[in-house]
This record gives structure tokens, sequence and C-alpha cells, in this order.
């Protein structure tokens, strides 16, 4: 890659950190940020080449064998933590940053590149298309309830509906709510060896480790109905799983991740219906 702009180059929009195609003038508006699920910055749109971003610190570290989580200081975008799953099939890419550089991809070349790559819902899409380039166009999973979202056509987009496998027994499984396509990643292997699911924000690790939630927008809080939150409880727990990656720095439930999805969504549930109360009033 070089460190010029030319007009071959993505647009990356700044805010959210997804990119478009190559052109010589960015679009008129972020698919992303314009939707009601998140937000144009009071400063107004803004775009960036590349090359024309800052330069972040990454940091890799290795959160259980054969998983490893990868994160930008400063973060860019909505700063999702991307993990790069190793199996003796392949490797696969989840969550990638909005962001690539030189330095980044040979990181990733370090630890034996990668096969594919996918994402939860498309506000964590980032640099998908543009790594995947730089790995001989290896396929993007995206995906097609949610085409209208994609933000860069390109062949290596691979649509996909209801449940996916990849390799190595990893498996993309459709839930919706957030995005009618929200999706969670099945890792037979992970959770050293009892099953590890990575959510994204399809659903919510709450911040203390205990619990998850549901929304339509996390940034301008928009619920979701119980129809909803129950449609992605019975799709979770019919996986084999026990630990939860959620989609931030931090965001893991070690273990008991069925037990904590249904006491979760039945909490929701009681109280976006009223049938539980503050126990003072």
């Amino acid at each position: 890659m070089s460190a010029r702009t030319t007009s071959g180059d993505p647009w990356f929009c700044v805010n959210c950190a997804n990119e478009y195609a190559p052109a010589d003038d960015p679009p008129a508006e972020c698919l992303i940020c314009t939707d009601e699920r998140e937000f144009v910055p009071p400063g107004g749109q803004q775009w960036a080449r590349p090359a024309e971003l800052d330069e972040r610190t990454i940091d890799c570290s290795e959160v259980e064998p054969d998983l490893l989580a990868i994160t930008l200081d400063p973060q860019v975008g909505i700063g999702q933590r991307t993990f790069l799953i190793r199996t003796p099939a392949g490797n696969l890419l989840w969550e990638p940053p909005g962001y690539i550089d030189e330095s980044l991809v040979r990181l990733i070349r370090s630890h034996g590149g990668i096969s594919a790559i996918a994402s939860s819902h498309p506000h964590l899409v980032g640099a998908s298309v543009s790594l995947s380039h730089e790995f001989d166009s290896v396929p993007v999973y995206f995906n097609q309830a949610d085409a209208t979202s994609l933000t860069r056509s390109d062949d290596v987009i691979r649509f996909w509906t209801q449940r996916q496998p990849v390799f190595g027994g990893i498996e993309l499984v459709q839930c919706g709510g957030h995005f009618p396509g929200s999706s969670v990643l099945l890792w037979p292997d992970g959770g050293n060896g009892s099953g590890a699911i990575f959510v994204g924000d399809t659903l919510m690790v709450g911040a203390d480790r205990r619990s998850v939630s549901f929304m339509r927008s996390y940034p301008n809080l928009i619920p979701l109905p119980p129809r909803l939150v129950r449609k992605i409880e019975a799709t979770v727990m019919a996986l084999p799983f026990d630990r939860i990656y959620g989609g931030f720095d931090g965001q893991v439930i070690e273990s008991n991740g069925p037990a904590i999805v249904q006491f979760s969504a039945d909490r929701y549930v009681g109280w976006v219906t009223d049938e539980l109360r503050d126990r003072s009033e």
C-alpha cells in the first residue's frame, strides 16, 4: 500500500469508519450515520482516504488458544474489537477495524493471514473489502437481509442468510434485532473447548459482565420489541456455547452464557411490558 493518497483509494467515513468505493469525490452522505441507529456528529459528515487517517498504535493479544484480539489506540469510528480466530482449515477475521495500513497487514500475516472476513452487522464492517484485497481477495460474508446497508460493493462480498458454515466448525448465525441480518459467530472450539459465540452488539454484553441487553439503536436509545428479543434468545439458546465475546474491549462473559442470555431476555421483556417494577414503587 502506498502512503500517497490517490483516486484509486477508498473513502472512509470518519465517524463510523466504514469504507466506500474509490471515487474522485466522497459520497454525498454515509448510509450508516444517516440511519436512525447511528448519527451524524455535530460537526457534520467528514471523509478521509486511508493515508489521511492519523496513525494508530495496534495492539494484539492472545485471549485464549487460537484467538487473538486486535485493538487500535486511539480507536477508529465505533471502536470495535477485532478478533482473529485460527483453525487448521483457515483463519477468520471478525469485525475488522475501519482502518488499514502496512503494519496491520504485516501483523495479520505474521499470525497466518486470513481465509475469510465477517461481521455481526453493517456498523462493524470497517475496512473489510480493502483487507480482503490484501489477502488474495478472500470472501467477505455479509448478510443478505442488510444488503441495502452495504457501503462498498465488490466481487469479494458473499451474501448469506439464516446460517452460514465457514470452516473449522465456525458458523455464522442470523439472529435479527439490531438489524434484520444481525448475527453471531459460533466457534465450537472456543471457550477452551466449551464453545463461544461472538455477538458484536446483536447482544450487548453488560458492564457487569453478568448480563446482556438488546437495542435497535444504542447511541439513540431505541429499544427492541419483545418479539425480536425472544427471537434472538431462541436462536442463541439453540447453539452449543458457554462463553460470550462482545464487540468491544473488556466485554467477555467467561462462562454460563446460556443462562445469562435467558435471564437477560426475561428481565428485558419484563421491564418493557411493565411486568417488572422497582421494589421502591
